[in-house]
């Protein structure tokens, strides 16, 4: 992390997740205010990409728009949508044509 202003954060969770925590604490040899802060940033992380390709998905945002909600420069955030094969491109055969078509009368002029 940099240098952020670190606020606590108390919250309950259940013991099957605690236990999840400790042996992360174990394997990666960190304490476990360290564990919880990379878990948290890692799950907003991921919460944004989803939440991005969510709203992409359902037509309520462009394709930069959900780049920059999912933090991600726009090659990055091609790559996700690839990933997890998130259509969002909504043209029938026809408009698919009538664009092929008015783009070649506009690059022959």
């Amino acid at each position: 992390m940099n240098a952020l202003t670190l606020k606590p954060l108390a919250v309950r969770i259940p013991e099957e997740i605690e236990k999840e925590i400790l042996e992360v604490t174990k394997r990666e040899k960190l304490d476990k205010a360290t564990v919880v802060r990379t878990l948290l940033e890692m799950g907003i992380e991921e919460w944004r990409k989803q939440t991005a390709l969510e709203l992409l998905r359902d037509g309520k945002v462009t394709f930069a728009k959900a780049a920059a909600m999912a933090k991600l420069s726009l090659w990055e955030f091609a790559d996700l949508v690839k990933q997890r094969n998130v259509e969002w491109v909504r043209y029938t055969p026809e408009e698919i044509e009538k664009e092929i078509k008015e783009a070649s009368v506009a690059e022959s002029k």
